[in-house]
């Protein structure tokens, strides 16, 4: 061992080992025998007597000058141990040990006292020196007791601290002895008073919110070390630079630590990864935001495309409405004047005749006066005559007023105006028989299919019958054109309806789906709905459905499902349509237990 000065040495025990020796040293052989005694004493189980632990060595004399000592520590003894650790080369003859290292987020200073419990053994001075870590700001924060941050920290008599919990459990443990004491200094109370330290507790707050090891360890990495020239080992775990003689190897015991060369490889194929990874992604993420922006604009366009076309369906019909208004008011305004017209003329006519009517009867008034019979009888002859066309029957015949005509449900009279008008209408589709399997049943007037329990139907099979799906094809295929039509599956626990291309296979099992010319909607397990693309859809259906609309605009590429009770959407397909489309049904099987009976019946509407 290397030729050492020192004034006092303090060996810090954890708190159930508090112990300390101070000496003073001018021999290496002395010091050698010293430390070999202070470890030694570190592995003591129970705590040395409480007699003067410095009795031994109070003889050494001291021969050096003061200007040459300095002081020493050994940090951790005990249970939390590092053991003593290199340090770099002393300063020049005659130079102050000034400042103070930065050294993984602590602030260890070169000079100090040694006179507090926390101060440990410190300086040095000589060519090659073996040193244990000096202590920083951490360590002046912990508590000795739990070796943690102080939590609500608390001063006794002595100026020592401890957390509040961790003094207050300890004196617990000393009620038994009937006295309390220090663990630091051992200095007994009798009834010691707990002092918060609020300044303390201050410096402890703004410590653990301030993240200096993470500064101090960027700042200790980012250059190699000054006093003892390039560092040759890395490590891989904290991402650090490692000098030998500076840092402690205990701290990197458990890490992953290698040499520069090899960790430079390592972190170079490591970035790449990363740059790679960070491109990828920034790629991925630069298609997406290509792919939004188009939808951006795509939806824009379609909105205002849309717009147009809600304001002309609306205005179409507002239109429609408007000249069914001006026709029914017209034809009010006719049958109000044919009316007129017809019951003038019967007054001026009635009017006439009872003025004639009125002229009979004064004459024969005036008969009926006479007195004289040969006076009364000789005038009867003439009375004939003057009561010629006096006499008129009323026979008064009119027409009601067709107040009728425009009331009751006068709205569905509109309806029924405005019906041939509208399009599309619901289609009044039929089932093409030759293309049913042999278990379906069709109505007579082909518009409602059911699955038949009983053997099959001896049909004569050809290629546009299906013969293992129990499906059937409607009659008409589309080509052009916007139609729409609707299906009843009400009290059904299975069904597939849709369009499938007219060249669809339909023999064999088929998959339902687009690539195999199949757009369709199923329901499935009583009470699931999906789209039948590749994987299936599975649809927001609130309430079970009773009716289903389909709306296929074959220019446009668009086959849309719709809740016909609300026509709320389900489901859009957007195809390029290759060829002619004819409707799919398909009621699924029924089961003995009478589930899945009902049959599927095109809504037609009638007027």
């Amino acid at each position: 061992m290397q030729k050492l000065y020192s004034k006092h040495i303090l060996v810090h025990f954890n708190t159930k080992y508090d112990f300390f020796l101070h000496l003073q040293i001018n021999d290496p052989e002395r010091c050698s025998l010293f430390i070999c005694r202070a470890l030694k004493l570190a592995a003591v189980p129970a705590p040395p007597r409480r007699g003067d632990p410095k009795r031994d060595l109070d003889a050494v004399p001291s021969t050096h000058p003061k200007e040459q000592l300095g002081s020493w520590r050994m940090v951790g003894a005990g249970r939390r141990s590092t053991g003593w650790r290199p340090l770099p080369p002393p300063p020049a003859a005659g130079a102050e040990l000034l400042g103070s290292r930065l050294r993984g987020g602590e602030v260890a200073s070169a000079t100090g006292s040694s006179d507090s419990a926390g101060s440990g053994l410190r300086g040095c001075a000589g060519p090659k020196r073996w040193l244990l870590r000096p202590r920083g700001l951490k360590d002046e924060l912990l508590c000795s007791i739990c070796l943690s941050i102080y939590q609500d920290p608390v001063s006794l008599g002595c100026e020592h601290y401890f957390c509040r919990r961790c003094i207050t459990e300890h004196w617990v443990r000393q009620e038994a002895q009937g006295a309390r004491d220090c663990p630091e200094c051992r200095r007994t109370f009798a009834e010691p008073a707990l002092a918060p330290s609020l300044k303390l507790a201050n410096i402890v707050e703004r410590y653990s919110a301030f993240p200096l090891d993470a500064i101090l360890n960027a700042r200790r990495a980012a250059r190699p070390c000054q006093a003892h020239d390039k560092v040759k080992l890395f490590c891989l775990t904290d991402r650090a630079l490692l000098c030998f003689f500076c840092d402690e190897p205990a701290l990197h015991e458990q890490h992953q630590v290698t040499g520069i060369d090899d960790a430079f490889e390592e972190l170079q194929r490591e970035l790449k990864e990363q740059l790679q990874a960070l491109q990828d992604s920034e790629r991925e993420h630069t298609e997406a935001l290509q792919l939004l922006k188009r939808q951006l604009a795509e939806t824009k366009s379609s909105t205002k495309s849309l717009r147009t076309t809600i304001g002309e369906a609306f205005e179409r019909l507002h239109r429609l409405l408007r000249e069914r208004q001006k026709a029914m008011l017209e034809e009010l305004e006719a049958d109000t004047a044919r009316t007129l017209t017809d019951i003038e003329q019967k007054v001026q006519r009635y009017s006439q005749q009872l003025r004639k009517v009125q002229e009979g009867a004064q004459i024969l008034q005036e008969r009926l006066a006479e007195t004289d019979r040969h006076t009364f009888l000789a005038g009867v002859a003439s009375l004939s005559e003057r009561l010629k066309g006096k006499i008129h029957e009323t026979n008064l015949t009119y027409e009601d007023f067709p107040t009728s005509k425009y009331t009751g449900p006068l709205q569905y009279t509109i309806w029924k105006s405005l019906f041939q008008d509208i399009h599309p209408v619901p289609a009044a589709l039929t089932l093409d028989p030759g293309t049913a399997h042999q278990r379906l049943i069709l109505s007579d007037d082909c518009t409602i299919v059911a699955y038949g329990n009983l053997h099959p139907q001896p049909l004569q099979d050809s290629p546009k019958r299906f013969d293992v799906e129990v499906s059937v094809l409607g009659s008409e295929a589309f080509s052009s054109g916007v139609h729409y039509w609707e299906v009843v599956v009400a009290e059904k626990t299975q069904w597939v309806i849709g369009l499938a291309h007219e060249a669809a296979s339909r023999k064999g099992s088929i998959q339902i789906q687009p690539s195999r010319g199949f757009y369709c909607i199923v329901m499935h397990d009583g009470n699931q709905y999906s789209a039948c693309t590749e994987p299936w859809t599975r649809l927001n259906v609130r309430d079970k459905l009773d009716k289903v609309g389909v709306f296929l605009d074959y220019d446009q590429g668009l086959l849309i499902f719709y809740n016909a009770d609300d026509m709320s959407w389900l489901y859009t397909f957007r195809e390029k349509f290759p060829g002619k489309l004819c409707s799919y049904f398909s009621p699924g099987q029924s089961h003995a237990n009478g589930k899945n009976v009902q049959p599927l019946r095109i809504n037609t509407v009638r007027i």
